[in-house]
Parts: C-alpha cells; structure tokens; sequence
C-alpha cells in the first residue's frame, strides 16, 4: 500500500520557521511529482510548491516563492517543504500528494490527477 505521511507541522511565532516532511512508503517514485498544498479555514486549497522525485526541477507558487524552500531526499523518500518567515496568513493544514509526471505537466497542478495524497499537517502562527 502506497502511503504519503506529512509531519514536521506545529505552532510558532510569526517570523518563525518549520520543515514539514512528506515521507512516502510502498514504491519509488521516480516519475512522479511531489506538491504541497494547504487549506486554510474557510478558504479553497492553495497550490504551494511542487518538486520531481527525479531530476532538479521545483515549482513555487508566487505568494511562496523566496519563502519557501522544497527539497528531496531520494535515499529517505522523503520531501521537504522548508518555510521561513512564517506570516499568520501561512496557517493552514498542508498536504503532500503525488502525480504522475504526465498528468502533473498536463494541465494546472490544481488540476491535475493524483494518485496519493497525505492527511495533512497543520501549521499554526501566532502573532
């Protein structure tokens, strides 16, 4: 069974920092996409950032872009989101999902069809 866990979520001060992980188990996921969304209250998901398990490309959305950092590490099948200057408008619940490569970069990632997604982990900034 495929599974995507997000963890690394939690409270902290505004200007603060977290790493969020998405550890992925059960297959390699050479031609797959990894993007991270999140879901504020009230609020329709967001796109954040996308990164291949393979090759050096990432993706940002533009409200994150300088902010927010993605990394891979292929050993741990693991993806990082790293966030940095965490502003209350960054609070939300945060998933991991995974894509076909082809289905990621046929259309919009917000469109796009996903195999796997996490449960979530939520991320709270205080003021």
């Amino acid at each position: 069974q495929v599974q995507l866990v997000e963890s690394g979520g939690g409270l902290v001060q505004a200007g603060g920092s977290l790493r969020l992980s998405c550890a992925a188990s059960g297959r390699t996921f050479s031609n797959y996409v990894i993007v991270w969304f999140r879901q504020a209250p009230g609020k329709e998901r967001e796109f954040v950032g996308a990164i291949t398990w393979s090759g050096s490309n990432t993706h940002y959305a533009d409200s994150v872009r300088g902010q927010f950092t993605i990394s891979r590490d292929n050993a741990k099948n693991t993806v990082y989101l790293q966030m940095n200057s965490l502003k209350p408008e960054d609070m939300a619940v945060y998933y991991c999902a995974a894509a076909r490569s082809g289905n990621f970069y046929a259309g919009s990632p917000k469109s796009a069809a996903y195999d796997y997604w996490g449960q979530g982990t939520q991320v709270t900034v205080s003021s």
